[in-house]
């Protein structure tokens, strides 16, 4: 039987053309850059320790420490000098007990997730601690727009173009970027800003939303398309 798995990307668009940006219209979204989850002495590693799994685990916090957290903290640093819009997006719940987390994080086994706003797993991590005035959604859910305020507070600021960050690749990053793109954002992914379990799964999740529900660039090829869109208007800080 011939597999037509993939059949449909044949008709993605091919020319190389960069998504359109206004840099007065863009945020850029951090997604779950928590302690509890990309620290090496965070709870999620803990556990993986305890259980004799963390061998398993250290593709994906080398992957943390030595390209998902820089490239996160360049285009952080990018964004703020040049006073665009940084929003984050974190797990965390209201009741300590986690009885209105959804369904989804409440299973058994990975997403069996308990972290309520104050607990210093619901943190992210230092080198991307948010500023004051900078917003930070709570979520019970994988996606940063389901059962948040995220898509009301981005269409009172009159953004059109999200520059999405974080972990992980396959979960709650594609949840976000799916809910963006349904939504009708514009929707940039920074490849290698994110991070899965195994480069697989990255890979493929990347392949899967590339032109249908996101464009997929790096984080130079962001900062290149901001800074010209820039240049036009006004001076740039690199």
């Amino acid at each position: 039987m011939e597999n037509t798995s993939t059949l449909y990307y044949q008709f993605l668009p091919t020319d190389g053309k960069k998504i359109n940006v206004n840099p007065d219209k863009t945020a850029l979204l951090i997604v779950d850059m928590q302690h509890q989850f990309i620290s090496r002495d965070g709870l999620d590693a803990q556990v993986a320790r305890e259980k004799g799994m963390f061998d398993q685990w250290e593709y994906f916090f080398n992957r943390i420490d030595n390209l998902t957290i820089p490239n996160n903290k360049k285009l952080l640093d990018f964004f703020r000098t040049n006073k665009l819009e940084v929003t984050f997006g974190r797990i965390a719940c209201h009741h300590k007990d986690g009885r209105d987390r959804s369904p989804v994080q409440r299973r058994p086994g990975w997403n069996n997730i308990l972290l309520p706003i104050g607990d210093p797993g619901a943190e992210m991590v230092d080198e991307l601690k948010p500023l004051d005035d900078e917003i930070v959604v709570n979520k019970t859910t994988d996606s940063v727009l389901s059962g948040t305020n995220y898509e009301f507070l981005l269409r009172n600021m009159g953004i059109e173009t999200v520059v999405c960050t974080g972990v992980v690749t396959d979960q709650c990053v594609a949840s976000t970027v799916r809910s963006l793109a349904d939504a009708g954002f514009e929707v940039i992914l920074v490849e290698d800003a994110c991070a899965a379990a195994t480069q697989q799964l990255h890979d493929a999740e990347i392949m899967i939303m590339n032109q249908i529900y996101c464009q997929v660039m790096s984080t130079d090829e962001v900062i290149d398309l901001v800074t010209e869109e820039l240049s036009k208007t006004k001076l740039v800080n690199v």
